[in-house]
């Protein structure tokens, strides 16, 4: 029987997942075991029973782990300080596979701040998939999505997987060619 390598798990309350790489949410039940195979970003990737599980930074107590503090901003924050932290916290997304950033990956083409009426903000950001067929586009842009929606005053965000131009190694950074080995 397949034993993944990482850290034994017993699940202590009740915690929201989202099963990799289908994208349905769920609940893995209190008392639960697994083991933590991913832990990047201030999320979790967990294995239990032969299915992935990706558990957010907020419901780390769960796995008996700090829970992810929400990015903060300064008062009267304006709209390039927001766009600073959106960047930060999109470097804490990864396909939970790969341990590497999207950002770093090369997949994030496009990220815009609008302002709403009533002062609150929209953030669009426009990214893409190592491969068209990748089946964790949805996972991973969901993940992106609700990072972002935790930052104060975004009240809306659309993150769109687009291909073109597809992606290619080219788009990666320095420092993530070398961590996959491709420098």
């Amino acid at each position: 029987m397949y034993q993944p390598k990482g850290e034994a798990v017993t699940f202590e309350r009740d915690c929201e997942a989202v099963l990799i790489p289908a994208g349905d949410s769920g609940i893995v039940p209190k008392g639960a075991e697994g083991v933590i195979t991913q832990a990047l970003g201030g999320s979790f990737t967990v294995y239990i029973q032969g299915n992935l599980f990706r558990i957010a930074g907020q419901d780390a107590d769960a796995l008996g782990k700090e829970p992810v503090a929400p990015p903060a901003l300064p008062e009267n924050a304006t709209d390039q300080d927001v766009e600073q932290i959106v960047w930060q916290q999109l470097h804490t997304c990864y396909d939970p596979e790969i341990p590497v950033d999207i950002v770093e990956l090369g997949l994030v083409y496009r990220c815009e701040i609008k302002t709403l009426e009533g002062g609150g903000r929209r953030v669009e950001v426009d990214m893409t998939l190592t491969a068209p067929g990748c089946g964790m586009g949805d996972i991973i842009a969901d993940d992106a999505r609700s990072k972002i929606l935790l930052i104060p005053t975004v009240e809306e965000a659309a993150v769109e997987v687009v291909f073109d131009p597809p992606w290619s190694f080219e788009m990666m950074s320095d420092a993530a060619k070398l961590q996959t080995g491709m420098m």
